[in-house]
């Protein structure tokens, strides 16, 4: 391995590779450390259509076609007494259609893409040490991951971190990582075979069913299995645990009540293993330093609700990448390109947030998982939250901003703030209604002066001078 490289990139997840193969095609010197040997599981396999557009510029769209994943044509919704489809075909454009993947598959060909655009990938490979030259990270310490004997460090002069949920930076030197209380719940899951297809919503949809303390995913994949999984409130899912004796307990009791699951298994046959995992939403307080910065969910993490952990994780990869390409070319000071990666990052974070608050507020089961109902049948129909969720979920706002700045998230903003009564606008709503209405965009809706072009090459470009009136 080099001694010193231009950027270091921890993590060879979807936001890592996405970030360096993005960097490495604008000619900058990438390494990528990685602690695993790929492929590794990892859960989160239903894709929104806005990771189409970023396969796209990686070169590896085609690829992942031809692989055979499950086509997601939308998602299917059945939340209390609701239920709709959410088709991607209502989309514009060629991202009109989505994966269900399997993320140890998924995740290796785009780490494998990376290294074709000349990322030095190095598998099996674990930042053990950060070293800082006056709050700056300047050198990693690395050690192998089947051999801890065989050690190393290397220099950089930019470090992405793309530790995902264990946050290296975050967690360790930051210590900057805040969790959203509303959002403490606890996922658990198993694989199943001979699973009954889903017989309404789009094709290969996913299916969101809620019961009266959380909800349910059904994914259909590849390999003949279906993905099934329940998330509950932390508290009110120890308080089941302990009265029914056991997670495969609490995870058949709630799939009981949830007929549309329920008669999917029926007949269908469990694989052994359960799996847990705290769905803890979080953010930290700055995404980005002196010389670093957070992507994906070393930054932040949110409820799995909407499926959106691999759009944040490849739209922020894509910021940064066309941060430190800024950087490098001398377009942009470090402070300048830091500041727009961070406040792009942080408002397609929070708008999502947004969201998936106000799905909860707004279709209620008055039970102890969701909070109580703030919303009259008139006023959620007004508000008209398919639109809202259609253009929002598929993530495609966040790039629409960034190409044409499009207005649709503002109108959907507004909606909320005036059609909502004033205790829905109060908590986490209104606090987040400037970041809906601020995303920067191309080039009317800049920030700072500054916009992403992701076309004909990825950059952040700077508005020109108004022509000052004779």
């Amino acid at each position: 391995m080099g001694e010193r490289t231009q950027v270091l990139v921890i993590g060879g997840g979807p936001a890592g590779s996405t970030a360096a193969g993005l960097l490495a095609q604008q000619g900058v010197r990438v390494t990528l450390l990685e602690s695993s040997t790929f492929p590794r599981y990892h859960i989160g396999e239903s894709i929104l259509p806005s990771v189409l557009p970023i396969l796209d510029l990686l070169g590896v769209r085609e690829k992942i076609d031809k692989h055979g994943f499950v086509r997601k044509d939308g998602a299917y919704f059945e939340w209390g007494p609701e239920n709709w489809d959410l088709n991607f075909d209502h989309l514009t454009g060629s991202g009109r259609y989505s994966y269900q993947v399997i993320r140890s598959e998924f995740d290796h060909i785009l780490l494998d893409n990376a290294a074709e655009l000349g990322v030095d990938v190095r598998q099996g490979t674990k930042v053990t040490e950060i070293e800082f030259d006056e709050g700056r990270p300047v050198k990693a310490r690395w050690a192998a991951s089947g051999d801890r004997s065989v050690t190393g460090e290397i220099g950089f002069d930019f470090l992405v971190d793309a530790t995902g949920r264990s946050g290296l930076m975050a967690t360790k030197y930051l210590k900057n990582r805040h969790y959203q209380e509303a959002f403490k719940n606890i996922a658990v899951w198993s694989y199943w075979r001979g699973v009954k297809p889903l017989d309404r919503g789009p094709a290969g949809a996913i299916a969101v069913c809620s019961v009266p303390y959380g909800w349910f995913w059904s994914i259909p994949l590849h390999d003949g299995t279906h993905s099934i999984g329940l998330v509950a409130k932390r508290t009110t899912f120890a308080e089941e645990r302990e009265r029914l004796g056991g997670v495969e307990n609490v995870y058949f009791d709630a799939l009981a009540q949830c007929p549309r699951i329920a008669e999917m298994v029926d007949g269908a046959e469990r694989l052994p293993e359960f799996k847990v995992e705290q769905d803890y939403s979080y953010s930290s307080e700055q995404f980005t330093g002196p010389g670093y910065l957070l992507i994906g969910d070393a930054a932040c993490f949110l409820d799995p609700l909407l499926s959106t952990g691999v759009h944040l994780a490849t739209f922020s990869a894509l910021l940064a990448a066309a941060a430190i390409s800024a950087i490098v070319d001398g377009g942009l000071s470090e402070e300048e390109a830091t500041s727009f990666f961070a406040k792009a990052y942080r408002q397609a974070y929070e708008r999502l947030l947004v969201v998936v608050s106000f799905f909860y507020k707004s279709y209620n089961r008055e039970s102890q998982f969701f909070e109580a109902d703030k919303l009259t049948r008139r006023e959620r129909h007004m508000l008209n939250l398919y639109e809202s969720f259609l253009h929002i979920v598929t993530g495609v706002e966040d790039l629409d901003d960034s190409r044409d700045g499009t207005a649709a998230l503002d109108k959907v903003a507004q909606r909320i703030r005036t059609e909502g009564d004033v205790d829905t606008q109060g908590g986490i709503l209104a606090g987040h209604n400037e970041a809906m209405n601020s995303m920067p965009a191309s080039p009317e809706k800049a920030v700072g002066g500054l916009y992403l072009e992701l076309e004909p090459k990825l950059r952040i470009r700077r508005l020109a001078p108004a022509v000052e009136a004779e």
